[in-house]
This record gives structure tokens, C-alpha cells and sequence, in this order.
């Protein structure tokens, strides 16, 4: 790995963290916090939005930073923002009257579930870089395999 390469997937992990992090401020929910009386009121819109959708961005603006490998570095950033904020939940601020910290296996499947988005993000980043998914077409192919019994293809080059 170069340098420059480390130095932009570093860039890149923190681009799709403060989308991340932008995402939750405008969305103004906490997914680490869980009302004590009524546990399933945290499952709203808001809340749908901050798991499943926040994070295909997150992965596609990771991947569109770095470009082709990109998909590999987009689980990352949900990562490090939702351990973050359960952190700063748990040591750093007050819990708000009526909340409770969601209990750490719940929040590990949640967070499982916004990296799984994030990687949907990070193919979808690589798409709009390469222009295509997949495969190559049969007839790049054919033009890049060399029979056994050929000698490869002289070059223009070599003229």
C-alpha cells in the first residue's frame, strides 16, 4: 500500500464519518437511547431513516472519495460513529428524563444493520466510478485471454 493510498482512505473514512455524524444532528435522534416505559416507540421514520438510509450515503461518499476498493472502506464509518455516540451516551452526558441506554447486544444488531446499508452505499459508490458492475463484456474478454496454443497478440508498440 502507498502512501498516498493510506493517506486517501484515511480521507475517505472520514468524509463518510461526518455524513454520518451530519445525518444525526439533522435527524436529531440518538440510536443508542431507548424511552424506559415504552421501548418500541424508538422504532419511527426518524429512526428508520438514521439505520437504513444516513448509511447507504455514508457508504456511497466513502466509496466515491477513494474510489475502486472504496466498498471494502465504507464499513468503517458507522463503526466509529455509533461507537462514538454510545461512549459519549454511557461516559460523557446525562440521559434525558424517561431514557435509557439501549442494551449493548441490542445496539451491536443495530449497528450490524447500518454497516450491512453502508456496504449497499459502497458497491453503489464503485458502480458510478467503474460505469459498470460485474464482469467484463465476452468480447473484452476474448481480447484479453491468450490461448494456450497462440503466442499472444503483437502490440503496436513493438512495431
Amino acid at each position: 500500500m502507498t502512501k498516498a493510498r493510506f493517506v486517501s482512505g484515511t480521507f475517505a473514512i472520514m468524509v463518510g464519518c461526518l455524513v454520518n455524524y451530519a445525518g444525526d444532528r439533522l435527524l436529531g435522534v440518538r440510536l443508542e437511547l431507548v424511552p424506559i416505559n415504552d421501548p418500541l416507540a424508538i422504532f419511527n421514520v426518524k429512526w428508520a431513516v438514521l439505520v437504513f438510509i444516513i448509511p447507504i450515503f455514508v457508504g456511497l461518499a466513502t466509496a466515491s472519495v477513494f474510489g475502486l476498493g472504496g466498498k471494502w472502506l465504507c464499513y468503517f464509518p458507522p463503526v466509529i460513529v455509533r461507537t462514538i455516540a454510545y461512549m459519549e451516551s454511557e461516559y460523557l452526558t446525562n440521559l434525558p428524563d424517561g431514557m435509557t441506554l439501549m442494551p449493548f447486544g441490542w445496539w451491536i444488531f443495530f449497528v450490524i444493520l447500518a454497516v450491512e446499508c453502508a456496504a449497499i452505499g459502497g458497491v453503489f459508490g464503485e458502480i458510478m466510478i467503474k460505469r459498470i458492475y460485474g464482469r467484463t463484456t465476452p468480447e473484452e474478454a476474448e481480447k484479453l485471454y491468450v490461448k494456450p496454443d497462440e503466442k499472444p497478440k503483437e502490440s503496436s508498440l513493438s512495431e
